[in-house]
């Protein structure tokens, strides 16, 4: 199925575009008019991009149906402040509820259920539920259209960050298991991460992998191993040599006169690579 974005309608746009591009982090956006009027409205194009200096940007499109623009893009332009509280899994439904369209003089904040908690640095409130909250000052608005559905991007620095003790280990740092986020997906549809869910990927910052081009051609167009598989192995730093006194009771077990030995191996490489026993595996391998 391939999709030309010049001959589909806005709705059909938005619709592939957020169930493709995801998941997305929420923006709980706390702005303020000149007048002093509070709004609070969630935005899931929304992201950090740059950490120093420290820049998070979210986008208040134009409405699809009517091309009218949010209470959030009117207060950012009247007062270029913003407190971005982040969503996690406690407070989503109160969040979704938060994102309808009230009158500018009705609070979200009371129509929710949530607490105002008095900002440091900036004039919009935070939300008191929210266990990581940003003080932020809006340094440019930039449009990206005049069409219904068209982003304004809301580039914003983060002044100051608000840490529940809750979700803070031992050495100060955050514990990703305690901060349940919550993103958004296409439709209805939003997902949890929690730590049924989360799982490492050693990142190559420093060394270099050897890459899959380097992987022996046996391993490489293995019928077993997948991709995730050989990335692992890849990622090693140089390519492992064969061990003389290698023993694995495992490997051992599979019969050395079998017909599909080879396939056996790969597939007991897979369930060692799965079990982060990395270097076992290639030994494996090497075998085979």
């Amino acid at each position: 199925m391939i999709l030309d974005l010049q001959q589909l309608s806005t709705i059909d746009k938005q619709y592939y575009l957020q169930h493709i591009i995801a998941p997305r982090p929420i923006c709980f956006a706390s702005t303020i008019d000149k007048a002093g009027r509070v709004n609070l409205s969630p935005f899931s194009f929304f992201n950090l991009f740059s950490t120093d200096p420290a820049i998070v940007v979210f986008s208040p499109s134009r409405r699809v149906r009517d091309n009218t623009i949010k209470h959030t893009l009117e207060n950012v332009l009247e007062v270029p402040q913003v407190a971005i509280n982040i969503v996690d899994y406690d407070m989503v439904q109160q969040t979704s509820l938060a994102s309808c369209e009230y009158s500018k003089d009705v609070s979200e904040f009371n129509k929710a259920g949530f607490t105002m908690q008095p900002a440091q640095l900036i004039q919009p409130p935070l939300v008191k539920e929210s266990k990581a909250k940003m003080e932020c000052r809006v340094l440019e608005v930039k449009p990206l259209g005049n069409k219904g559905g068209a982003g304004n991007l809301v580039i914003c620095e983060v002044l100051r960050i608000h840490l529940d003790e809750n979700i803070i280990d031992g050495n100060g740092r955050i514990d990703q298991r305690k901060l349940k986020h919550v993103a958004r997906l296409g439709g209805n549809w939003y997902c949890r991460v929690d730590q049924t869910n989360l799982f490492e990927v050693e990142k190559p910052n420093v060394k270099l992998g050897i890459g899959f081009d380097a992987l022996p051609e046996a391993i490489r167009n293995s019928k077993i191993l997948t991709g995730n598989h050989l990335g692992i192995l890849a990622n090693v730093e140089m390519l492992p040599q064969l061990q003389p006194d290698f023993s694995d009771t495992g490997f051992d077990q599979i019969p050395v006169d079998a017909a599909n030995r080879s396939e056996a191996i790969h597939q007991y490489a897979a369930h060692l690579i799965e079990a982060g026993k990395i270097n076992e595996a290639w030994q494996a391998l090497l075998r085979s």
